[in-house]
């Protein structure tokens, strides 16, 4: 798998998702066998590139390479001007964002919006193209399968982009109507793979390593972008990459393993965001890890009105280490089925 002139170590990459993909969670999804992480949307506006929420989302210190920082906007001189920001600050490999369905981001024409708007589009790509070609960055680009159901138009994308010089294109299972609600569909997918000849990474549902081999095998896809599935479980890169080489199951992690992970992740955390900001975002996190766990439910409760991070940390400590006390690995992982649509018929052949 590569991205232009950079050679990823294996087909697993971390998708980019606002107010998760922050440089403590893509450094803890590297170490277990993720090979490349996007960071969080950053914004092209100019007004807003030296606050503090996007220095924190800009913060790469100590990242393994490559650095690939996604930007979003509606105005492609903005966005060319955006991309030489990022890649003055170390970026890279700039990467496009049409694929947020978020309504903050859509209502101003950006995200998955532009996928209504093809010539827009494709003049944001033009520029950003132009501007990173001089520097030799690779630029890279997300994106839906299209605006809705009866306006999926990923394919024709797909190979405008791939003429206009993008590298790689991530495509993620869903339309902007649906969200994230649904399931995802890989015939859309599969059609670009078809279409253009640069890397396709599948993104959407890839929650379980019989799942990420069924996608792959059915989509032909170059590589696996996983999201969702790996808040509160980043060990999830490792056990799909088991799977893969191996046909056989990692066992699940040790809850002292997880115990280590997660104060890790927590310190590490704290240093990026501070004390207060630090904690309260900190939750989310320690919610997503503790979910599917015994007593997961009332811990999370009891630990949401905890105020400082000592506490916070010792919360987390005591409760896995009595968690320890009654089982050495955490549960396996059981996957959720919520319907399924002809797409995800086809995969589950291909298991």
């Amino acid at each position: 798998m590569h991205i232009g002139h950079f050679a990823l170590a294996n087909s697993l990459l971390v998708a980019p998702m606002a107010g998760v993909t922050d440089r403590p969670f893509r450094q803890l999804c590297k170490r277990l066998g993720a090979s490349y992480a996007v960071s969080e949307m950053l914004t092209s506006r100019p007004d807003l590139q030296d606050t503090l929420k996007t220095l924190r989302r800009a913060n790469h210190s100590g990242e393994s390479g490559p650095i690939a920082v996604q930007i979003a906007g509606a105005e492609p001189r903005m966005m060319a001007d955006a991309a030489v920001f990022n890649m003055d600050r170390g970026a890279q490999i700039i990467d496009i964002n049409l694929g947020c369905p978020a309504k903050k981001v859509c209502n101003k024409w950006a995200g998955s919006a532009l996928m209504q708007d093809e010539a827009l589009a494709l003049s944001i790509v033009d520029a950003v193209v132009s501007v990173c070609a001089a520097r030799n960055v690779p630029v890279t680009l997300k994106m839906r399968t299209g605006w809705c159901l009866q306006h999926k138009n990923a394919v024709t994308l797909a190979r405008s982009f791939e003429r206009a010089g993008v590298l790689m294109l991530a495509v993620h299972g869903r339309t902007r109507e649906q969200g994230y609600k649904g399931v995802a569909e890989y015939e859309t997918i599969a059609a670009v793979k078809d279409a253009v000849r640069i890397p396709v990474v599948a993104n959407g549902d890839i929650t379980s390593p019989e799942k990420a081999r069924a996608v792959l095998r059915y989509t032909g896809a170059d590589a696996l972008m996983v999201g969702r599935a790996a808040q509160g479980r980043p060990w999830i890169f490792r056990e799909i990459a088991h799977f893969l080489e191996t046909d056989t199951h990692l066992a699940p992690p040790l809850v002292s393993e997880v115990k280590r992970l997660l104060v890790g992740h927590l310190l590490d955390h704290y240093h990026l965001y501070g004390e207060f900001i630090g904690v309260r975002s900190a939750r989310k996190h320690i919610g997503w890890y503790v979910r599917a766990l015994p007593g997961g439910d009332a811990f999370r409760v009891q630990m949401n009105l905890l105020e400082d991070s000592a506490s916070q940390v010792a919360a987390v400590e005591q409760f896995l280490d009595g968690l320890s006390e009654r089982m050495d690995r955490i549960p396996a992982h059981v996957e959720e089925v919520a319907g399924k649509t002809r797409g995800q018929t086809m995969v589950e052949l291909a298991l």
